[in-house]
Order: structure tokens, then sequence, then C-alpha cells
């Protein structure tokens, strides 16, 4: 095996220790380490949670910090500041490590390349950009939550295959089958917030946790939008603060009341927020939702949310599930509803598709292409 297929391999495995931590490290990024000498893996690790060790020391503690000679595999640039925890360059440098092989460096402003500049000035051979789409991927929230403060949004949607997400009554348990709904859950897990609209709140009267029979470290914030306060005070989410936090989004003029008092004395978040066209103004919510250190926001709204966010060209990635069924009318509830494009081509464009099948369902995953369509309203 030549040198580059070593480092794809060992990279490889990298990635999958770095999987682990997904969402458990936020609003940090998710890392996985190996080290390797000659030719044998001698210790992995990832990044467990915030505050916790970073990638490389969970790793380089198996070996009492010591690994002379040795290659480090990587998928992000090691820190070279002081944060919650000390930078990983000297515990590296220390360690006796000979070379460091590097997914992708930190897009963080403040740190970018600063760790791979200094790990070279000491001597220490250093490769970036092995496998560097798939590390950019893993930490796609984290990348954009850096650049720009705001979180990462994933829309999730199950259609029927004529394109219905409820009948004309409203109904629509279940669209999809166990296998989706369980994926879900772990996407939802995944998550730091997950957003409803408050129709969603009345009409299917949700929970929201994650639930995937896999004990919890952390449940994501559950968020509703309602800037009238029209959520049932009776709903089940609110009798689950125990299991996991809640916060209402309120409008800015919506007046203080008792029902707003009793919410919060059963432990939920009210925040107002201003807005827009009648509604809570959804950019300035995700601002908030960022200053809240809210990396990955999921998505699960009705079709009103949906036009919005994406009209708003604030959807990031897309989950849409398709099962095998028609409802053969005209009258459903759509993916979205509001008023869309004159043309086919000022459609919002997909890139980047990926299908993934469970059971009889079919999931889509695909990025919008904001900047290919000539409009998305």
């Amino acid at each position: 095996m030549d040198p580059e297929e070593l480092d794809t391999r060992f990279m490889r495995m990298a990635l999958t220790e770095a999987r682990k931590g997904v969402g458990r490290t936020s609003p940090n990024p998710v890392v996985g380490a190996v080290i390797v000498r000659k030719g044998e893996v001698i210790a992995k690790g990832y990044h467990k949670k915030v505050g916790g060790p970073h990638a490389e020391i969970s790793a380089l503690e198996k070996l009492g910090y010591k690994a002379e000679g040795c290659t480090l595999y990587v998928t992000l640039e090691p820190c070279n500041h002081y944060g919650r925890t000390p930078p990983c360059t000297v515990a590296i440098i220390r360690s006796g490590i000979s070379r460091v092989v590097v997914g992708m460096k930190d897009p963080n402003p403040n740190v970018k390349g600063g760790g791979c500049k200094y790990l070279s000035a000491q001597g220490i051979e250093v490769k970036v950009g092995i496998l560097e789409e798939e590390c950019r991927r893993i930490n796609e929230s984290y990348i954009k939550y850096v650049q720009t403060g705001r979180p990462f949004v994933l829309l999730k949607c199950a259609l029927t295959l004529d394109g219905w997400m409820a009948t004309r009554t409203g109904h629509s348990k279940w669209i999809t089958g166990s296998a989706s709904r369980g994926f879900v859950h772990r996407l939802r897990q995944g998550a730091d917030a997950v957003m409803v609209g408050v129709g969603t709140v009345i009409k299917d009267n949700p929970l929201l946790t994650a639930r995937n029979g896999i004990k919890q470290s952390r449940q994501p914030l559950r968020v509703i939008l309602d800037s009238n306060l029209r959520s049932p005070i009776n709903a089940r989410i609110f009798k689950t603060t125990n299991e996991g936090p809640v916060m209402v989004v309120v409008g800015s003029r919506c007046k203080d009341s008792p029902k707003m008092d009793k919410l919060k004395k059963m432990g939920v978040e009210i925040v107002k927020s201003p807005m827009r066209k009648g509604m809570v103004d959804l950019s300035a919510l995700m601002d908030i939702l960022g200053g809240k250190e809210i990396m990955t926001l999921m998505v699960e709204g009705g079709a009103r949310l949906n036009h919005s966010l994406i009209s708003g060209k604030l959807v990031d990635k897309f989950y849409i599930f398709l099962a095998p069924r028609l409802l053969r009318g005209g009258d459903g509830l759509p993916m979205c509803t509001g008023r869309g494009p004159a043309r086919i081509d000022g459609g919002l464009p997909l890139r980047d598709l990926r299908l993934r099948k469970f059971d009889q369902d079919i999931m889509v995953v695909a990025y919008p292409d904001y900047e290919a369509g000539r409009g998305t309203g």
C-alpha cells in the first residue's frame, strides 16, 4: 500500500472516531484522532464533550503522552491557543510525534492555520487535506457557526410520492415507516435545537425529543415559533421540561400575561423576537439562536414555516423523506405554502444529492444552491 493510500486509510479511522462525538461537543467541532507507529494503530481518541480533552489529547493519554517517532492523524487542525483547554500543539510536540496528517484546517478565522504553522516551525512534518471534503462535511455546522455566528439549518419533511405532507384534514401519522422515523430521532440527537411553528404544536402535540432507544447525554432545545402565544398550556412539550429545555419565541409586541408567567414557572424560556410581515423575523431569530450557542438547528415545521425559511435563504441542508403512498387528490398539505415562482427556472436548484433507503421509504439529502437559482419566491 502506497503512502497516500495509508494516509487515507488512517484518516478514515480518525473520521470514525470523530463521528462518536456528534451531538455532544457543540459549540465545538467533532474531531477524531489516530496515532500510528510503523503502520500499526496504537491509540485512538475523539472529542467527547465541551471542556473535555480534545481528540489528540484523548489518544495521547492512552500512551502516557509518549509517542516518539509516531504519526498522528487528526480530522481537524490541532489548536494552538488557550481556550477551555490548553493548546494541543504543545502536547503533540512534547510527546515526540514526528509527523501530523490533518484532514482540514480549522475554519475559525481567529485560529486558521496557526496550529499547522506552529508544528512545522518546531520541525514536525505536517500534511494537510487528506479526505478534506469528508472532514468538512462532518463539521459543516461548526464551519458555518464560526464564520457567521449563526446556526446551520437542517429542514426535514416527510412527503407522499405525490408531494403531500398531510391529507386535506391535516392528518399525517404516519406517512413514513418506523425506520425513517428512527433516523429522524438520530438527527434530533445530533442537533442543538429542534424548531416547529405553533400550528404544529396545536395540530400534532409533539414532544420533539430524541428517542432512539439509546440513553441520551442531553436533549436538544425545543423551539416553538408562536408570535401571539397561542400554544395550549397543556401541550405535551410543556409537561416535559424536565426531559429537555423548551423555548417559546413570541413577537416583540406580545404583552406579558398570566399564561406567559405560568409557562415560565413550568420551566419554559420565553424569548421576544423582532417581527417581519406579521411573523417572527426568522433572520433575526438566527442571530438570537447563534448567541445562545445553537450550532445546528433542525426544523420540523409546517408548510408556511418551510416556505418562509426557504424564501429567506436560511436553509442549509434538506432531509426529505419520500413514502410509497399516493393521496390521489389535489387538496392535501404541500411541503410549502405561499407564492411560488412563475417559471420552472425560478425554482430552487439542489446540489450534492444523496439517496438512502429505509425499508420502502427513500431519504433525499441535498443542499440548496441559492446562487444558481434565479429566485426562490
